[in-house]
């Protein structure tokens, strides 16, 4: 029998206090899709680093072909033929498309570098990968699916047999999710191994040839894509089965709280107008640049509007300035959390006090005992995760940042919290949890506008739908429980 492509046995990595691999076994045949699945934590980012190199495993082996492979570098990885494509993209944003692709590996002739030949190569890879990108236009004017494109031609270019895609749809719309899958149809044409990484299982059933799963840092399972459903994925990712995944909820809904009145900032915003009553979680959606994220960034005052009024409670509030929408109330749990809504290098509770100095540090002098006993209900509360207190955010996973953000927002006591794409990036049982904290600030009587892009979350948490389209609201949708997806991408392409 012809040996896989790639064969990964028995792969161990111990961290200090953390055994983040025990075992893991996994295996990959020439053109064909690999689905990795698994919670925040359960390995599949330190396995990924162990195939590139980026990470030396503490025991196990991995098998190219079925000799095995010995990469000391992540160089050495990828002259073996594996391409790893992170989701934070590295490209050199001021370079261009031709430069980003044969950047290392420049094609040259006596010392000299050959530029029509790269342009020419580039032309082609691309082509090849069926898209029509300038091969002399800077990566930084290009979308995130494009981007990405140059990435896989990068990859191509190193003759890379190999190609993993952590979260590739993270940022994309819709149309391109399926550019990108075509993209990796003609991979598979090429017998290139795709190791596909993602939480959204929709994809993963329409994408993907098999599907491991990983839990707490071990293989739990495995199974062709046809022998499978979401449902047992899930169940083998948490351990249990998960009912309610969209968890019900029953609450008195009452008056405006949040009212927005022909708000506009061209030619972004245009003349957009809403409602969200206390208790209510209204879902603002439509395709990506259709204005849903700058009608946040309005509302919290980050960028000036060219017309239009706030209110909250019936008073017309200032959002010229964050800090005079957060003192309205208005709180914002921004669409990137890890460059917008957290310090990174910096500890839980510094992330947590931020925004509520006033309260931990009366007449300019922080009362850590205060912070650190106000940070402690909401770990409780919200069920962080974390080692201590000063543990870096930077190092927790998405769904435990998340619940730091919103922590932080809380404390301040926000009347309207708004909520930009609130589970990208985190799986399946941590949205779960972001779900029914959603449900309980309803409950407390917030108004909690979500902006979501994946169609489901929004028909399963929403009281009411707005779909956005061209900076305009294009529709409302009252009746969520009889709605479709399709009616909602009907308003959305209007």
């Amino acid at each position: 029998m012809r040996a896989p492509l790639l064969r990964m046995s028995g792969i161990q990595k111990r961290f200090p206090g953390v055994h983040a691999l025990r075992g893991v076994d996994l295996e990959l045949a020439a053109g064909e899709v690999l689905a990795l699945v698994g919670e925040n934590g359960a390995g599949k980012s330190t396995l990924i680093k162990v195939l590139g190199a980026a990470q030396q495993p503490d025991a196990g082996s991995v098998e190219i072909d079925g000799a095995p492979l010995v990469a000391a570098t992540p160089h050495a990885a990828q002259r073996a033929g594996i391409a790893i494509i992170y989701q934070e993209l590295n490209l050199a944003g001021a370079m261009t498309v031709t430069d980003n692709i044969f950047l290392g590996h420049g094609l040259t002739r006596w010392g000299w570098v050959r530029r029509a030949a790269e342009r020419d190569a580039a032309e082609e890879l691309l082509a090849g990968l069926g898209v029509a990108i300038d091969p002399a236009a800077e990566c930084r004017t290009l979308s995130i699916a494009e981007q990405q494109v140059v990435e896989i031609a990068k990859a191509l270019s190193l003759d890379a047999r190999i190609v993993v895609m952590d979260e590739p749809t993270a940022a994309l719309s819709p149309a391109e999710v399926e550019r990108l899958f075509g993209v990796i149809g003609e991979l598979k044409q090429r017998g290139i191994g795709v190791i596909y990484v993602s939480h959204r299982l929709s994809e993963v059933l329409e994408i993907a040839d098999r599907v491991t799963v990983l839990r707490d840092g071990a293989t739990v399972g495995e199974s062709p894509i046809a022998a499978t459903s979401r449902e047992a994925i899930i169940e083998m990712m948490v351990g249990r089965k998960l009912e309610d995944e969209f968890p019900p909820r029953q609450v008195d809904i009452g008056e405006p709280r949040l009212v927005v009145d022909r708000l506009s900032r061209e030619p972004d915003v245009r003349d957009v107008s809403f409602a969200v009553r206390a208790g209510e979680i209204v879902a603002l959606t439509g395709l990506v640049g259709s204005g849903r994220t700058e009608t946040a960034r309005l509302l919290f005052g980050a960028d000036p509007a060219d017309a239009g009024q706030v209110s909250i409670d019936g008073q017309v509030v200032s959002t010229v300035r964050p800090r005079a929408a957060i003192a309205a109330g208005i709180c914002l749990l921004t669409e990137d959390r890890k460059s917008q809504g957290l310090i990174l290098a910096h500890g839980v509770q510094e992330n947590f006090g931020l925004p509520n100095l006033k309260r931990f540090a009366p007449w300019g002098l922080l009362r850590p005992a205060r912070e650190s006993t106000a940070l402690d209900n909401y770990v409780e509360q919200l069920q962080v995760r974390l080692a201590s207190r000063n543990q870096r955010v930077a190092t927790l996973s998405g769904g435990n940042q998340q619940k730091v953000v919103l922590a932080k927002w809380l404390q301040k006591n926000a009347r309207v919290i708004i909520v930009d794409e609130p589970t990208r990036g985190i799986d399946v049982g941590a949205k779960r949890e972001i779900y029914h904290l959603l449900n309980a600030l309803a409950a407390e009587g917030k108004a909690i506008l979500m902006i979501s892009s994946e169609l489901p979350e929004v028909l399963g948490m929403a009281d009411r739908i707005l779909v956005m389209h061209d900076g305009r609201i294009t529709g409302e949708i009252d009746d969520v429980a009889a709605a479709t997806q399709q009616e909602i991408m009907d308003l959305a392409v209007a």
